[in-house]
């Protein structure tokens, strides 16, 4: 469940930061399992300033029309800027996004960063925007072009009215259907705080003495004992405002329309679903609350055809199905552009009946959740009035009807006998009969008939988990605060489980007998080693060394700060006496001083020689980057480190070539092949590939158990693009940029084909690509697959000048 901060502040004064307050809500029960910045628009436009274009020039590259323009972005200098929309032209005020600024995807996820550049030999400092590129809109057509008297320079989050909010990932027990929603969450902040709530108003409620045209009939009273409703008339169905579709988004809606927008604004803000309908579409003016007979087909909203149960409890009209009660409407019924009059639905329905349906279903929508739960039954009245002020305010119209309120068996509040002592004793601490009193009334929980020794308390109607004494010793301890229990020195149990230890030998042992299986032989070096070998890669070396005071010789006069050397020795003594093929790691220690002296443990890999001896069935082949790599990510794969960033080696002082592996944004790994003049230092004429582990990070990181995700019941599809591109450009940056354009659906991939040759032109080579693309909730359709594809292309034109071979 998610809770929007900034609409949180609408019901209660919040004085904590969001980290605060999550405590909070965690501490009462509510387990905040993340918080999120979130922004109306993705990224918050850092980097989109208001801007002006200064000048405007005309010209054609390979049949694109494009423009050279300078614009001023509110610097010293105008910035030169390479343009493809058709309508760009001098003098307009637009909005450009400058070097370094991050683009976003319509599901928040990161499309590209602007660079400086070169686009067909004319610098390009930034990119003047379309509505799309800002997520403002839908429009590529051109550049946007606006009008505003604010300065040059100035952020377009301003111009936009951008809205920042933090949103609390609520980890919702199944027994805790009050804190649904804000209203719900508010009510728990305001019993650990003390702080009044301010419920929203409904005083512009109209009451209206005409009779509805609706009747509304209930056959099963046990399936829904409450139904209440009203009519609305001469509305408008359109857009709605910005307020409402932010709060929306912010908790992972997507805006519909302004009059199904409010339903769902409404159940999030009070927990109370509502459904709008069409009530032209109602035939016979009539709603019966009735189950039908096994096997009626049904279609709901998502254009799905149903064979109902004859347990589910629909929502019909004199002739058919209208809606499955407390989960899902049906198409004929729905709003839609042309709606004009609206019967606005709140019930009760038991929460047994709405499990069954959407599980014999597999229906799971935000009205069900709550439904499934048990919601209030004494708000629905308030939720009706709330809806249809937002409706009437909105959507334009007005209340046409009285209000329906169907309820033969009100539903009362429990009664339960509490004793002080059972308080005591259950929570372990003795708590003042005051603070009893205080808890329980901010939880809207009223004590009557207390007498010295007991209590009898009022449960609100919605409060479906507290049906006994311990339910409400437990309401009192988690707002009194299990922090503040103190542990006595003889509290006992009669199980404590128990927790792996991770044992860093036992894992240590399961990599070496990895490594010996693939060939390797452990061995064991001195931590000693000659100043000139870190001398030779002083730029690499990140502290200071630890020089030993009264050393031997030169040869052992500092400790270590790589394990390369002390390996490269062992391979040195071992090629001077005729084995030549080694495969070798170590595990040992590193030190080096900066304000402390560090110790730190790492695992070294040395591969050198052939990969195997010549035999009447093979020749023998030599060892390559590629065999050391094979062994380094089988170590990493055992070592539960998943998803590793993997970027090649520049400007290294130790390795020729190479890459380096990072996790959690750390850098775990380093493999590649040692610069010969290294070589050198340790007497070695061959070539030497060598691995360097953070063995003390992955041990860290490193969790005895394993999660496992279920394997996809949707096929994978495959595509294929080949692409002409600059010889200096790698497939690490393709295989980013494609990610970056799409994150979810797009499961790997992997060049097929290296081609360079005369007919490509000078400095430019072809990579054939094969992208494998894999939807865990359905499968893909050929019009979203297309739409990726397309996305890829325009990414890697944009970004590589890529040229598309068909």
């Amino acid at each position: 469940m998610k809770i929007s901060l900034n609409w949180l502040k609408e019901f209660i004064e919040i004085k904590e930061s969001p980290d605060e307050l999550g405590q909070i809500l965690t501490g009462t029960g509510l387990e905040v399992e993340d918080i999120l910045k979130v922004d109306s628009i993705p990224g918050g436009l850092e980097g989109f300033v208001v801007a002006e274009v200064l000048t405007c020039e005309r010209f054609v590259v390979k049949g694109k029309k494009l423009s050279l323009t300078t614009v001023n972005i509110g610097e010293n200098e105008p910035a030169t800027i390479v343009c493809g929309a058709p309508n760009v032209a001098a003098g307009q005020k637009v909005i450009v996004a400058k070097v370094g600024t991050t683009l976003y995807n319509k599901d928040g996820s990161e499309a590209f960063t602007i660079d400086k550049r070169k686009v067909y030999g004319h610098p390009s400092e930034g990119m003047i925007c379309a509505e799309d590129e800002i997520g403002i809109g839908e429009s590529h057509d051109g550049i946007l072009v606006i009008e505003t008297a604010l300065p040059i320079g100035t952020s377009a989050s301003k111009y936009f009215n951008i809205e920042s909010d933090y949103v609390f990932e609520i980890g919702l027990t199944p027994n805790r259907a009050d804190a649904a929603s804000h209203f719900g969450v508010a009510r728990d902040i305001k019993a650990f705080t003390g702080r009044p709530i301010n419920l929203p108003s409904v005083e512009k409620f109209s009451e209206v003495k005409a009779k509805s045209p609706i009747e509304v009939i209930i056959e099963n009273v046990d399936a829904c004992p409450r139904f209440c409703g009203l009519s609305i008339s001469n509305i408008k169905v359109g857009e709605s405002p910005n307020w409402l579709k932010n709060r929306l988004k912010a908790i992972g809606l997507n805006p519909i329309n302004n009059v199904v927008d409010i339903t769902n604004y409404v159940n999030h803000e009070l927990g109370q679903p509502l459904h709008a309908y069409d009530a032209k579409e109602i035939a016979g003016d009539k709603i019966i609350v009735k189950t039908l007979p096994e096997g009626t087909k049904f279609t709901t909203l998502d254009k799905v055809e149903r064979a109902l149960k004859a347990e589910d409890l629909m929502i019909c009209n004199a002739q058919d199905a209208v809606g499955i009660a407390g989960i899902f409407g049906g198409m004929k019924s729905g709003i839609k552009d042309s709606t004009t009059e609206v019967f606005l639905e709140v019930a009760y329905f038991e929460p047994t009946f709405i499990r069954k349906t959407a599980q014999n279903h597999t229906l799971k929508t935000d009205a069900s959740f709550r439904f499934e739960r048990g919601t209030d039954p004494n708000l629905k009245i308030f939720a009706l009035k709330r809806a249809a002020v937002l409706i009437v305010e909105i959507a334009g119209g007005q209340i046409s009807s009285d209000i329906v309120d169907v309820y033969p068996k009100p539903i009362v509040n429990q009664e339960i006998k509490v004793k002080f002592s059972r308080i005591n004793q259950l929570i372990g601490v003795e708590i003042p009969k005051e603070r009893i009193h205080q808890i329980l009334t901010d939880l809207d929980i009223s004590i009557k008939n207390e007498l010295s020794d007991e209590f009898t308390v009022n449960v609100p109607a919605y409060r479906v988990d507290v049906t006994r004494e311990a339910d409400i010793v437990e309401e009192i301890l988690r707002i009194y605060g299990l922090n503040n229990v103190e542990v006595s020195d003889y509290l006992g149990t009669d199980f404590i489980s128990s927790f792996p230890i991770k044992d860093k030998n036992k894992l240590q042992i399961k990599i070496s007998d990895t490594l010996v299986g693939a060939g390797f032989s452990e061995i064991l070096t001195n931590s000693l080693t000659k100043s000139a070998y870190h001398e030779a890669i002083r730029n690499e070396l990140p502290n200071t060394d630890v020089e030993i005071l009264n050393k031997l010789s030169e040869d052992l006069g500092v400790m270590r700060q790589t394990l390369l050397f002390s390996g490269m020795e062992v391979l040195a003594y071992n090629i001077n006496r005729r084995q030549k093929d080694l495969k070798f790691f170590d595990f040992g220690k590193i030190y080096s001083k900066s304000e402390k002296y560090k110790e730190n443990n790492r695992l070294a890999l040395f591969m050198a020689g052939n990969v195997h001896e010549e035999t009447w069935q093979n020749k023998a082949l030599s060892t390559n980057f590629h065999d050391l790599a094979k062994e380094v990510n089988k170590i990493l794969l055992q070592m539960r480190a998943f998803n590793t960033e993997i970027s090649p080696i520049e400007d290294s002082s130790i390795f020729a070539y190479g890459l380096s592996y990072q996790f959690n944004k750390k850098e775990i790994a380093k493999i590649g092949l040692v610069i010969p003049k290294l070589c050198k230092l340790a007497d070695i004429k061959t070539q030497v590939f060598y691995a360097d582990i953070d063995w003390d990070y992955l041990f860290k990181q490193y969790s005895e158990t394993a999660n496992f995700q279920e394997i996809a019941k949707f096929p994978e599809v495959k595509r294929d693009l080949s692409l002409v591109i600059d010889e200096a450009v790698t497939f690490d940056k393709i295989k980013k940029l494609a990610f970056k354009s799409e994150k979810i659906i797009l499961k790997s991939i992997n060049t097929f084909d290296v081609y360079q040759g005369q007919n490509l032109g000078e400095g430019k080579k072809s990579y054939s690509i094969s992208f494998i693309l894999q939807d865990a909730e359905q499968t893909l359709t050929d019009k979203k697959i297309d739409g990726i594809m397309d996305n890829f292309i325009r990414t890697f034109e944009r970004e590589l000048e890529a040229i598309i071979r068909k």
